[in-house]
């Protein structure tokens, strides 16, 4: 699998919430996973990929192992904006249900993962887009159609950066769509949990407390969950935090009652951290929901992101030149005021309205 994992309840040592990313466009649907597509085989006649591999996976993780796949829609290279209007969205949310969601016999259709069904769609956008209020609203009324139908528990989320209003998915999560989760990213941004100050009941920039009086007074869905996304290794650009004062983070967040887990970038990250995965899910032992504020059938888990293909799990590069930037420092973004320049060959390469890096 390629992307984030979530961690959420007690008792969990593993993720239990995968999101494969990313479907990297929508009205001419194409995949890139990264070296887990590797093994895929082109469609003719379309921009996907046959994968049998993953196919048998999410077979296995959702049925031996309980976990939910969440397909990731977007990501830093989506580059379509969106839709032109309303209608043209609606009919592209049909088109990518019949593609992943449920399989409709005699419906002659192209599937990367052919008889397996994904468990829901997440929405990582890292620039403003046009029309997806429709778009997502079509794919929630599909998935609340075929849950009275089927029984089927499916998830619509998203993955916001932290500053707030969160300039991508901001229209959206202003009480437009009924999200079942959303996966803050509290890293590569001044607001990460890198800011967070242990023992201080009130804190300047970590801003935990804003989304959640968002999920309180704004969310379409009064029982949204909202995630802690931390990295899960110095690969991140920023963010990077572990030990005591990360277990101090988690349980300051606990303390909200929107609070859903962890999510992790990414999973490939995390697996090569020795001990941190296990380090995460102690911190977040002991926390149970209130089943009264719980919108999920099962436990909401850790999560974890897949890296978007065009940025590498290496870390920082430390052979820059004295005054020039190594490859993935920040070197830009809304509210930065560091050095700017970045070591050649790299180049400053925007990702969001607050976080540029050199690539």
């Amino acid at each position: 699998m390629t992307d984030r994992a979530k961690l959420g309840w007690p008792g969990q040592i593993s993720a239990e919430i995968i999101t494969l990313a990313f479907l990297t466009t929508i009205q001419n649907p194409s995949l890139n996973f990264a070296s887990a597509g590797d093994l895929c085989t082109p469609i003719s006649n379309s921009s996907l990929f046959y994968c049998s591999q993953l196919e048998a996976d999410i077979k296995t993780c959702q049925q031996e192992h309980g976990k939910s796949i969440v397909l990731s829609i977007g990501g830093a290279t989506y580059s379509e904006g969106g839709f032109s209007n309303a209608s043209i969205a609606t009919s592209a949310a049909n088109n990518i249900w019949s593609i992943f969601g449920p399989i409709v016999p005699g419906r002659n259709v192209f599937r990367p993962f052919g008889s397996s069904v994904i468990d829901g769609f997440d929405f990582d956008f890292e620039s403003n887009v046009q029309n997806m209020i429709p778009f997502a609203n079509q794919l929630r009324s599909l998935m609340d159609a075929d849950m009275v139908s089927t029984g089927k528990q499916w998830l619509l989320t998203a993955a916001p950066q932290c500053p707030y209003p969160d300039a991508a998915d901001g229209p959206m999560l202003a009480g437009k769509v009924h999200f079942d989760a959303i996966w803050v990213q509290f890293y590569n941004n001044y607001c990460g949990v890198q800011s967070f100050i242990p023992g201080a009941s009130t804190q300047n920039n970590f801003n935990f407390d804003t989304w959640n009086t968002w999920a309180k007074n704004v969310s379409l869905n009064p029982n949204v969950k909202v995630f802690l996304g931390i990295p899960g290794a110095s690969g991140a650009g920023s963010g990077y935090t572990s030990g005591s004062k990360l277990a101090s983070a988690i349980s300051y967040c606990k303390g909200f009652p929107s609070f859903g887990g962890v999510m992790i970038w990414d999973m490939s990250q995390v697996w090569a951290n020795s001990g941190f995965l296990d380090s995460v899910t102690e911190d977040l032992g002991g926390y149970t929901p209130s089943p009264s504020t719980t919108s999920f059938t099962s436990p909401a888990t850790l999560t974890t992101k897949t890296t978007p293909p065009t940025i590498t799990t290496s870390p920082p590069s430390t052979t820059s030149s004295p005054g020039l930037l190594g490859q993935w420092a920040q070197c830009g973004g809304q509210g930065y005021s560091g050095p700017i320049v970045c070591h050649p060959p790299y180049k400053c390469v925007a990702l969001s309205v607050w976080w540029s890096q050199c690539e």
